[in-house]
């Protein structure tokens, strides 16, 4: 046979027929598998908005709420496509975590990311807090923690012991500040950072000045919510620092009304009366000499630093400014004070504020 020569095969009709149909099945098979790998390996979730999402993924939750949450928060191309891929992977219990859906993801990316548990960190951010149960609250609104979790540890002597805290000095522990954690990091992993964090910011500089001025680093925490309390003005932090520490060493009550209103849980109260700091409460600062026994709100770093590195005077009194600015008159006297609390008093009456 030449060896150029073409080999003709005739086909009856029928047989045609089913060669036409057999290509068109395999066309079809052709494109669903190329969408399938299309979706497995290229796209089949994309972000409603075209941008960045989480999804929040609790303790044994099911393949069925899973979806039910991916498709809350995304825009599935194909939910069955999905559930094939699942099945194909042999997919069916996510890990606990916070997940970042990223625009246009392939079920097979956002499978590994469930089941290998690649969470995002969640920025964990705590300021402005005066109470152990706001602290709950505000850390229980960011975490998979619940509120009331948190709040029982805070409170839990046997479980405070090991960080060298007590329920009264429980929040000294927490530094506001900016961290990264995991949303599912549990009660003793949270301490445990925080910890960390707090031994970070007691460096051996810090630990010298604490001891420095006679203050463990918790009263420096509790000096410095008192001072936080009385004012936002940085510039005036240290010489109100000065002021109480002054007090301290001459055995005077700080006679502080900050920690009348939290000895009385009410921060609204714009003017403390006498019939106020009749409270008997440890926080009750005109009461008893010496510092409470715990903070009244968490300071800030910062604030620390301007108890350490307070001002040295010999001012004993202090009384807010008429004009209401948020800034003081500073006396060293008990008469000058008095002719400052008298101007202040006068104002608060003019604007009748009770």
């Amino acid at each position: 046979m030449p060896q150029n020569s073409i080999i003709h095969i005739n086909m009856t009709p029928k047989a045609k027929i089913i060669l036409s149909v057999c290509t068109v099945i395999i066309g079809i098979c052709a494109i669903i598998g190329l969408q399938q790998a299309y979706r497995m390996f290229y796209r089949n979730i994309h972000s409603m908005d075209g941008e960045e999402n989480y999804i929040y993924v609790y303790k044994n939750t099911t393949f069925e709420q899973l979806l039910s949450e991916i498709k809350t928060h995304n825009v599935i191309e194909s939910e069955s496509t999905f559930r094939l891929h699942a099945r194909l992977l042999h997919f069916t219990t996510p890990k606990a975590g916070k997940y970042l859906i990223n625009a246009q993801e392939s079920d097979l990316q956002l499978i590994r990311k469930l089941r290998n548990g690649e969470q995002t960190p969640t920025s964990l951010t705590f300021n402005n807090i005066r109470t152990k149960e706001q602290l709950a609250g505000r850390l229980g609104s960011q975490l998979m923690l619940d509120s009331i979790t948190i709040l029982k540890h805070l409170n839990d002597k046997d479980f405070l012991k090991q960080y060298g805290l007590t329920p009264e000095t429980a929040v000294c522990i927490f530094i506001p500040n900016t961290y990264e954690v995991f949303w599912n990091i549990s009660v003793e992993q949270l301490f445990n950072r925080m910890q960390k964090e707090h031994k970070h910011f007691w460096n051996e500089k810090r630990l010298a000045q604490a001891q420095k001025i006679g203050l463990t680093p918790i009263e420096v925490c509790i000096l410095a919510s008192i001072v936080e309390e009385e004012t936002n003005k940085s510039a005036e932090k240290p010489i109100i620092a000065g002021l109480y520490i002054n007090r301290l060493r001459i055995g005077m009550p700080l006679q502080a009304c900050p920690t009348i209103r939290f000895a009385l849980n009410d921060f609204t109260l714009s003017r403390v009366l006498l019939k106020h700091i009749q409270t008997d409460s440890p926080y009750n600062t005109y009461k008893y000499k010496g510092l409470p026994p715990g903070p009244i709100r968490i300071p800030t770093g910062s604030t620390m630093d301007a108890v350490l590195n307070y001002t040295h005077h010999n001012y004993l009194y202090m009384c807010a400014k008429e004009t209401f600015n948020g800034e003081h008159n500073f006396a060293r006297t008990l008469t000058e004070h008095n002719r400052n609390a008298a101007r202040y008093q006068r104002e608060l009456d003019k604007r009748n504020i009770h």
